[in-house]
């Protein structure tokens, strides 16, 4: 297995990954300062990954980077990280390059996107949609049927309502509570969130 991108986020999906018997080779990342990362060495730039049958996870947190990454490397070779002392309940749908962390809960029905992230502890109830590149943080609670968009963040303890949309490319803050749904490209913050910037998109 190799990761993409050395950072503090990839010792949690090494962990994840070791947890389940999975070795990391090595790993590709474009800062030429870092050359290794818990002994184990960054073995070249993304561009030099060369697909061939190597499975391999973007170990990147940043949604946006972790986009730009896939479209760059351009690998049907994706692994997904899922930690035993998570919950899986059936049926749940998975997509590729998704880590999903120690702690976490999901329950029946849940669709989860590709190169999604599941942080610590967080709990994703019935019947969610988590789209493409969103991240759930750790501690944070989604209740049943909600839709996250592509790109979204949900912030560390956050907490959304049933039958919440939550739009692409928004972030929900840190401890947030949503009652309401979330427009594309928006920054929510508070109890109950409001909304205090407009405008977030991949580009």
């Amino acid at each position: 297995m190799y990761l993409f991108g050395a950072s503090g986020h990839a010792k949690v999906i090494m962990a994840t990954l070791a947890a389940n018997g999975i070795e990391v080779k090595g790993f590709f990342d474009d800062d030429p300062g870092k050359k290794s990362l818990n002994s184990i060495p960054v073995v070249g730039h993304t561009d030099d990954f060369h697909p061939k049958n190597t499975p391999c996870l973007i170990s990147i947190g940043d949604n946006h980077i972790r986009k730009r990454v896939v479209e760059r490397i351009k690998t049907e070779k994706y692994a997904n990280a899922i930690h035993p002392r998570s919950i899986l309940s059936s049926p749940v749908g998975l997509g590729v390059g998704t880590a999903i962390m120690a702690g976490v809960v999901i329950n029946a029905d849940v669709r989860i996107g590709n190169h999604v992230i599941i942080n610590t502890s967080a709990s994703v109830d019935h019947d969610c949609d988590l789209g493409d590149y969103c991240h759930i943080a750790p501690n944070s609670t989604l209740c049943g049927g909600i839709s996250v968009g592509e790109g979204a963040f949900i912030g560390a303890g956050a907490v959304v309502v049933p039958n919440t949309r939550i739009g692409k490319w928004s972030v929900v803050g840190a401890g947030a509570v949503v009652l309401e749904d979330v427009p594309d490209g928006a920054t929510v913050v508070g109890n109950p969130a409001r909304v205090v910037k407009t405008g977030n998109t991949y580009d």
